[in-house]
């Protein structure tokens, strides 16, 4: 269960600066995303919310990182960014503080969700924005889908992860 206790026991804050308790969501599907508000893929939201909201009662929590590595597109605070979320996109899933996703100084879910879901020829970095890594009942890495990866192929394997068993 190695993989179960490195996500569960990261250390994750809000968009407020609160600890953020990954332990709470142990049996549900998580889908861990990068964000950004200044991105091509912002409208990624609206879709991101619609699964939310769609697929919450069945087990199923969006979990976003505003990240400002990727052409400066997500310059304002975590705070802001929530604000912007709900205004323009009707964000409710959780939003989490700004990380950093590669480098030094990336944040260490990120860094295992690398490790454990690497990208396109075994690559660990993290390329763009709204990368999106799929987290089964189990606590472990399902898949990692690209920015441009959404839609019905993201959509059929969140069902797909919702319907196996909790352990």
């Amino acid at each position: 269960m190695w993989g179960l206790v490195m996500i569960y026991d990261q250390d994750c804050y809000t968009h407020q600066g609160l600890p953020f308790n990954l332990r709470a969501l142990r049996g549900q599907v998580l889908l861990v995303v990068n964000v950004a508000s200044q991105c091509g893929f912002t409208p990624q939201l609206k879709e991101l919310e619609t699964l939310y909201q769609r697929y919450r009662d069945r087990g199923f929590t969006v979990i976003g990182f505003p990240c400002n590595q990727f052409g400066r597109q997500s310059p304002e605070s975590a705070q802001a960014f929530c604000t912007f979320g709900e205004a323009q996109f009707g964000v409710t899933f959780p939003l989490m503080e700004k990380v950093k996703v590669n480098g030094g100084g990336a944040h260490p879910l990120f860094v295992w969700l690398k490790n454990e879901a690497p990208g396109v020829l075994g690559t660990k970095t993290i390329k763009w924005n709204f990368t999106k890594f799929l987290i089964g009942r189990d606590g472990r890495v399902i898949a990692r889908f690209g920015p441009q990866d959404h839609g019905r192929p993201l959509r059929l394997a969140l069902e797909k992860a919702l319907d196996q068993a909790y352990p």
